[in-house]
């Protein structure tokens, strides 16, 4: 197992959850980085083609000067982390963005570097494949339902 450790430089961070998941994600980043604001992109999954639909955005005035960390706990198709970024990007200008996740499988890597080359992936742990239905194998299943009891 392969791991490698470093310190965050930034002193303006702003932490971006990819609603419902990765909330989950929140108060454990703020313990981290205290002084962070907190943005919000929602997305929801369509499950019949597997794409992100955006239901909610709302992010700090000041997020180009921020860098960004994306807040997603399972990187499966790479789906909503690629659409959450490019709104990002879009919306806000913003340049410096990371993705961090617990979970996650290469088809989710390589679709968000294609479409990010610029963006940093943080994984916790490399799991085996997606199922037909885009959710990782051996995986946790759903994330937000898990998170919330809703599954």
């Amino acid at each position: 197992m392969k791991a490698t450790f470093g310190m965050v430089k930034t002193q303006k961070p702003v932490l971006v959850p990819i609603l419902r998941a990765g909330l989950g994600m929140v108060e454990g980043a703020l313990k981290f980085l205290p002084n962070a604001k907190v943005g919000h992109v929602g997305l929801a999954r369509n499950h019949v083609t597997l794409e992100p639909e955006k239901y909610y955005f709302n992010m700090p005035h000041d997020t180009p000067d921020r860098t960004v960390f994306v807040l997603d706990p399972m990187l499966a198709t790479g789906g909503s982390c690629s659409a959450a970024i490019s709104m990002i990007k879009e919306n806000t200008g913003a340049k410096h963005i990371k993705l961090l996740s617990i979970v996650g499988v290469n088809e989710g890597i390589e679709r968000v570097h294609r479409e990010h080359p610029d963006v940093q992936i943080y994984l916790g742990v490399l799991d085996d494949r997606l199922n037909e239905y885009g959710y990782i194998l051996p995986g946790l299943g759903d994330a937000g339902d898990r998170l919330f009891g809703t599954d």
